[in-house]
Protein backbone atom coordinates (compact mmCIF):
# COMPACT_ATOMS: atom_id res chain seq x y z
CA UNK A 1 0.00 0.00 0.00
CA UNK A 2 1.35 3.47 -1.25
CA UNK A 3 -0.08 5.79 1.25
CA UNK A 4 -0.67 9.50 0.88
CA UNK A 5 -0.96 11.66 4.17
CA UNK A 6 -3.50 14.68 3.33
CA UNK A 7 -3.80 17.84 5.89
CA UNK A 8 -5.49 21.19 5.13
CA UNK A 9 -4.13 24.41 7.39
CA UNK A 10 -4.66 27.60 8.45
CA UNK A 11 -1.95 29.83 10.42
CA UNK A 12 -0.26 26.51 12.02
CA UNK A 13 3.34 27.62 12.69
CA UNK A 14 2.77 26.12 16.17
CA UNK A 15 1.76 22.37 15.07
CA UNK A 16 2.22 21.71 11.86
CA UNK A 17 6.37 20.65 12.76
CA UNK A 18 4.95 18.15 15.07
CA UNK A 19 2.69 16.06 13.01
CA UNK A 20 4.83 16.34 9.70
CA UNK A 21 7.78 15.16 11.82
CA UNK A 22 5.50 12.07 13.12
CA UNK A 23 4.39 11.40 9.33
CA UNK A 24 7.78 11.13 7.70
CA UNK A 25 8.63 7.92 8.28
CA UNK A 26 4.83 6.36 7.45
CA UNK A 27 3.47 8.38 4.44
CA UNK A 28 4.67 8.04 0.92
CA UNK A 29 3.99 11.15 0.13
CA UNK A 30 2.18 13.93 2.47
CA UNK A 31 0.14 16.76 0.43
CA UNK A 32 -0.62 19.96 2.58
CA UNK A 33 -3.75 22.41 1.03
CA UNK A 34 -3.21 25.52 3.21
CA UNK A 35 -5.62 28.47 2.71
CA UNK A 36 -2.94 31.16 2.82
CA UNK A 37 -1.56 31.69 5.70
CA UNK A 38 0.12 34.10 7.06
CA UNK A 39 2.20 32.70 9.25
CA UNK A 40 5.32 30.94 8.59
CA UNK A 41 2.99 27.63 7.61
CA UNK A 42 4.30 27.80 4.12
CA UNK A 43 7.89 27.59 5.04
CA UNK A 44 7.87 25.31 8.15
CA UNK A 45 6.17 22.66 5.40
CA UNK A 46 8.86 23.18 2.26
CA UNK A 47 11.37 22.44 4.95
CA UNK A 48 9.75 18.60 4.75
CA UNK A 49 9.38 18.29 1.36
CA UNK A 50 6.00 18.11 1.22
CA UNK A 51 3.48 18.74 -1.67
CA UNK A 52 1.92 22.69 -0.89
CA UNK A 53 -0.63 24.31 -2.83
CA UNK A 54 -2.72 27.55 -1.78
CA UNK A 55 -6.58 26.95 -2.19
CA UNK A 56 -9.23 29.65 -0.79
CA UNK A 57 -11.71 28.44 2.17
CA UNK A 58 -13.86 25.72 0.49
CA UNK A 59 -15.39 24.69 3.63
CA UNK A 60 -14.26 21.45 5.55
CA UNK A 61 -15.43 18.83 3.59
CA UNK A 62 -14.65 20.42 0.31
CA UNK A 63 -11.38 21.91 1.52
CA UNK A 64 -10.58 18.11 2.15
CA UNK A 65 -11.93 16.38 -0.69
CA UNK A 66 -9.64 19.12 -2.86
CA UNK A 67 -6.78 18.23 -1.15
CA UNK A 68 -7.60 14.49 -1.14
CA UNK A 69 -7.78 14.95 -5.43
CA UNK A 70 -4.24 16.15 -5.24
CA UNK A 71 -2.84 13.32 -3.92
CA UNK A 72 -1.01 10.83 -6.01
CA UNK A 73 -1.95 7.67 -4.47
CA UNK A 74 -5.75 6.34 -4.04
CA UNK A 75 -5.04 5.32 -0.30
CA UNK A 76 -5.39 8.70 1.90
CA UNK A 77 -4.34 9.18 5.44
CA UNK A 78 -6.74 12.60 6.27
CA UNK A 79 -4.55 13.88 9.83
CA UNK A 80 -5.15 17.21 11.17
CA UNK A 81 -2.07 19.63 11.90
CA UNK A 82 -2.53 19.90 15.53
CA UNK A 83 -2.51 15.52 15.47
CA UNK A 84 0.51 13.10 16.06
CA UNK A 85 0.91 9.96 15.62
CA UNK A 86 2.28 7.64 18.39
CA UNK A 87 4.84 5.16 18.47
CA UNK A 88 2.62 2.42 18.43
CA UNK A 89 0.15 3.66 15.99
CA UNK A 90 3.33 4.60 13.62
CA UNK A 91 4.28 0.59 14.19
CA UNK A 92 0.29 -0.38 13.15
CA UNK A 93 0.57 1.63 10.14
CA UNK A 94 3.94 0.39 8.47
CA UNK A 95 2.14 -2.96 9.44
CA UNK A 96 -0.69 -2.03 7.52
CA UNK A 97 1.80 -1.15 4.04
CA UNK A 98 2.98 -4.16 4.05
CA UNK A 99 -0.31 -6.14 3.68
CA UNK A 100 -2.87 -6.54 0.62
CA UNK A 101 -6.16 -4.79 1.49
CA UNK A 102 -9.05 -4.57 -0.39
CA UNK A 103 -10.67 -1.31 -1.36
CA UNK A 104 -13.81 -1.79 0.93
CA UNK A 105 -11.14 -1.77 4.30
CA UNK A 106 -11.00 1.37 5.83
CA UNK A 107 -9.20 1.96 9.08
CA UNK A 108 -9.54 3.90 12.03
CA UNK A 109 -7.67 4.79 15.70
CA UNK A 110 -8.50 6.37 19.06
CA UNK A 111 -7.60 10.07 19.45
CA UNK A 112 -6.37 11.01 22.24
CA UNK A 113 -6.88 14.75 23.38
CA UNK A 114 -4.68 17.27 25.07
CA UNK A 115 -5.69 19.86 27.27
CA UNK A 116 -4.14 22.31 28.62
CA UNK A 117 -1.14 20.15 28.68
CA UNK A 118 -2.99 17.13 30.52
CA UNK A 119 -4.48 13.91 28.56
CA UNK A 120 -8.01 13.43 28.87
CA UNK A 121 -9.52 10.16 29.33
CA UNK A 122 -13.04 10.82 29.94
CA UNK A 123 -15.90 13.81 29.48
CA UNK A 124 -16.88 11.53 26.36
CA UNK A 125 -13.33 12.52 24.52
CA UNK A 126 -11.79 9.30 25.14
CA UNK A 127 -11.62 6.75 23.01
CA UNK A 128 -12.52 9.16 19.93
CA UNK A 129 -12.77 6.63 17.53
CA UNK A 130 -12.05 8.33 13.87
CA UNK A 131 -11.35 6.57 10.07
CA UNK A 132 -8.61 8.44 8.85
CA UNK A 133 -7.32 6.18 6.01
CA UNK A 134 -9.07 4.44 3.34
CA UNK A 135 -9.29 4.67 -0.51
CA UNK A 136 -10.51 7.67 -1.78
CA UNK A 137 -11.97 5.68 -4.58
CA UNK A 138 -14.72 5.25 -1.99
CA UNK A 139 -14.97 7.48 0.17
CA UNK A 140 -15.37 11.30 0.11
CA UNK A 141 -15.77 14.17 3.06
CA UNK A 142 -19.29 15.28 3.13
CA UNK A 143 -21.18 18.02 6.20
CA UNK A 144 -19.91 21.34 6.36
CA UNK A 145 -19.89 21.38 10.20
CA UNK A 146 -18.77 17.91 11.81
CA UNK A 147 -17.97 16.49 8.27
CA UNK A 148 -17.65 12.90 8.16
CA UNK A 149 -16.67 10.60 5.39
CA UNK A 150 -19.29 9.01 3.20
CA UNK A 151 -18.70 5.75 1.69
CA UNK A 152 -19.97 4.23 -1.73
CA UNK A 153 -20.13 0.91 -0.77
CA UNK A 154 -20.38 -1.31 1.72
CA UNK A 155 -17.09 -1.28 4.23
CA UNK A 156 -14.96 -3.04 6.69
CA UNK A 157 -13.76 -0.98 9.52
CA UNK A 158 -10.54 -2.42 11.12
CA UNK A 159 -9.18 -0.64 14.38
CA UNK A 160 -5.72 0.28 14.76
CA UNK A 161 -3.36 -0.02 17.64
CA UNK A 162 -2.13 2.78 18.85
CA UNK A 163 -3.43 6.41 19.72
CA UNK A 164 -3.32 9.90 17.78
CA UNK A 165 -2.28 12.73 19.70
CA UNK A 166 -4.60 15.50 19.66
CA UNK A 167 -3.10 18.67 20.41
CA UNK A 168 -6.01 20.48 20.26
CA UNK A 169 -6.32 23.17 22.86
CA UNK A 170 -2.98 24.27 24.58
CA UNK A 171 -5.73 27.21 27.13
CA UNK A 172 -8.84 27.28 28.15
CA UNK A 173 -9.51 30.41 26.11
CA UNK A 174 -8.56 28.65 23.29
CA UNK A 175 -10.95 25.75 23.87
CA UNK A 176 -13.90 28.22 25.05
CA UNK A 177 -13.15 30.11 21.26
CA UNK A 178 -13.34 27.05 19.60
CA UNK A 179 -16.71 25.51 21.43
CA UNK A 180 -18.62 28.62 20.77
CA UNK A 181 -17.55 28.96 17.16
CA UNK A 182 -19.06 25.86 16.45
CA UNK A 183 -22.00 26.43 19.04
CA UNK A 184 -23.04 28.97 16.62
CA UNK A 185 -22.29 27.36 13.33
CA UNK A 186 -24.59 24.46 14.90
CA UNK A 187 -27.10 27.57 15.95
CA UNK A 188 -27.29 28.83 12.32
CA UNK A 189 -27.56 25.73 10.80
CA UNK A 190 -30.56 24.50 12.76
CA UNK A 191 -31.94 27.87 11.85
CA UNK A 192 -31.71 27.30 8.42
CA UNK A 193 -32.92 24.07 8.94
CA UNK A 194 -35.90 24.93 10.69
CA UNK A 195 -35.62 24.29 14.27
CA UNK A 196 -38.23 26.45 16.02
CA UNK A 197 -37.83 25.13 19.97
CA UNK A 198 -34.78 27.25 21.27
CA UNK A 199 -36.74 28.45 24.66
CA UNK A 200 -37.03 25.06 25.99
CA UNK A 201 -33.69 23.95 24.60
CA UNK A 202 -31.61 26.53 25.76
CA UNK A 203 -32.39 25.90 29.18
CA UNK A 204 -32.86 22.20 29.44
CA UNK A 205 -29.47 21.39 27.24
CA UNK A 206 -26.85 22.55 28.77
CA UNK A 207 -27.69 21.09 32.40
CA UNK A 208 -28.03 17.55 30.43
CA UNK A 209 -25.06 18.38 28.81
CA UNK A 210 -23.11 18.83 32.40
CA UNK A 211 -25.14 15.90 33.28
CA UNK A 212 -23.83 13.69 30.92
CA UNK A 213 -20.08 14.77 30.35
CA UNK A 214 -19.18 15.09 33.69
CA UNK A 215 -21.22 12.52 35.66
CA UNK A 216 -21.88 9.57 32.83
CA UNK A 217 -18.85 10.18 30.99
CA UNK A 218 -16.83 10.10 34.31
CA UNK A 219 -15.61 13.76 33.86
CA UNK A 220 -15.18 14.56 37.04
CA UNK A 221 -11.88 11.44 37.37
CA UNK A 222 -10.51 14.54 34.89
CA UNK A 223 -10.02 16.31 38.13
CA UNK A 224 -10.28 20.33 37.13
CA UNK A 225 -9.74 20.00 33.85
CA UNK A 226 -12.92 17.45 33.48
CA UNK A 227 -14.89 20.33 35.55
CA UNK A 228 -13.84 22.96 33.24
CA UNK A 229 -14.28 21.38 30.41
CA UNK A 230 -17.99 20.02 31.22
CA UNK A 231 -18.84 23.78 32.05
CA UNK A 232 -17.43 25.60 29.09
CA UNK A 233 -19.79 22.65 27.22
CA UNK A 234 -23.05 23.44 29.25
CA UNK A 235 -22.29 27.13 28.60
CA UNK A 236 -21.86 26.39 24.39
CA UNK A 237 -24.33 24.13 24.35
CA UNK A 238 -26.51 27.44 25.75
CA UNK A 239 -25.21 29.46 23.58
CA UNK A 240 -25.99 27.75 20.27
CA UNK A 241 -29.81 27.70 21.11
CA UNK A 242 -29.17 31.60 22.18
CA UNK A 243 -27.88 32.06 18.58
CA UNK A 244 -31.19 29.76 17.35
CA UNK A 245 -33.35 31.77 19.29
CA UNK A 246 -32.04 35.48 18.42
CA UNK A 247 -32.12 34.35 14.35
CA UNK A 248 -35.73 33.23 15.42
CA UNK A 249 -36.93 36.22 17.14
CA UNK A 250 -35.37 38.67 14.43
CA UNK A 251 -37.01 36.48 11.52
CA UNK A 252 -40.66 37.68 13.30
Amino acid sequence: MLLTAVIITKNEEFNISRCLQSLKDVADEIVVVDSFSTDSTEEICKSFNVRFVQQEWLGYSEQKNFANSLASNDWIFSIDADEVLSDELKKSILELKNKNISDDNVFSMNRLTNYCGHWIRHCGWYPDRKIRIWNRKVGKWQGEIHETIQFSTEIKENLLDGDLLHYSFATVQAFEHQMFKFAEMRGKHYFEKGKKHASFYMVVSPVFAFVQHYLFQLGFLDGADGLHICHITAKATKYKYQTLKNLIDNKL
